[in-house]
């Protein structure tokens, strides 16, 4: 049996040792619907039910490992072993209630980080499932096999973090892009061309502007309509000046023809 040495280990017996070996060819990713930590999970498992997950995630991306991913965990319908000795290494995730929210940066770095892993040590191809039993990555609800009971797991919103930020990490790490790096305490605060570029996009109603409208809004920010109406103003202001020296000019020419009179 296979232990992955990001998790901590909770190893659940009978199971670990009674249950048969499996060829792991297939990750599958479930919401257990309730928001447990790990070792709530391990408790369930061990006190509740006969099912169980290789695998529990908490909300802030603590793992742990109930049993080897070379034996049989009972998550996932028909997929847990076949009759060819084939099966698949299976994970429980903290979600809400109602298996509803998205889940975490921390979870989703949490599944990246496991998935290239299983790549790495049993080879499971980087693809997606596309029948209920071909090697690669999935979730529960991807087919009924998996899901004799049809649950919406693991909900909505984490299908489309599966697709769009899940399994392209998996394949973008195993293939040797790098992790993005956390910023540092010390550089919380955003730079100055950070700064610049937000107020520079940032779309904003001119004062002048009747309401609920935005006569600007062509122009597209708040520093393109400021740039106008600073042009305004000083078209404005020279039209002003083109009056005063007129007006000047007219008052001299009164002076200088009531000095002659």
């Amino acid at each position: 049996m296979a232990w992955y040495p990001g998790a901590t280990k909770m190893e659940l017996q009978p199971e670990s040792d009674a249950q048969p070996a499996i060829k792991p060819t297939q990750f599958i990713l479930h919401s257990i619907v309730a928001p447990w930590t790990t070792q709530r999970t391990y408790e369930y498992w061990r006190d509740s039910t006969n099912l169980e997950s290789h695998f529990g995630l908490g909300y802030d991306g603590s793992l742990a490992q109930y049993i080897g991913t070379e034996t049989r965990a009972d998550a996932t319908g028909a997929a847990n072993r076949r009759a060819d000795g084939t099966g698949a290494v299976s994970i429980e995730t903290a979600s809400d209630t109602k298996a509803s929210d998205p889940w975490t940066a921390a979870q989703v770095e949490a599944l990246i980080k496991l998935g290239v892993w299983l790549h790495q040590k049993h080879g499971i191809p980087l693809r997606i499932c596309r029948t209920p039993s071909d090697p690669g990555f999935g979730y529960h609800r991807l087919f009924k096999e998996w899901n004799p009971d049809a649950h919406s797991c693991p909900g909505d919103a984490r299908v489309e973090q599966f697709h769009k930020a899940v399994f392209p990490g998996i394949v973008a790490r195993a293939k040797g892009a790098t992790a993005p790096t956390a910023p540092k305490e010390e550089d919380g605060m955003p730079t100055a061309k950070e700064i610049a570029d937000a107020v520079w996009k940032h779309p904003l109603t001119s004062p002048t502007a009747a309401k609920g409208t935005d006569p600007n809004r062509s122009a597209g920010t708040f520093l393109r309509w400021g740039d106008q109406h600073h042009a305004e103003l000083l078209t404005r202001l020279d039209q002003q000046a083109a009056r005063i020296e007129h007006l000047a000019a007219q008052v001299d020419r009164l002076l200088a023809a009531h000095t002659q009179g």
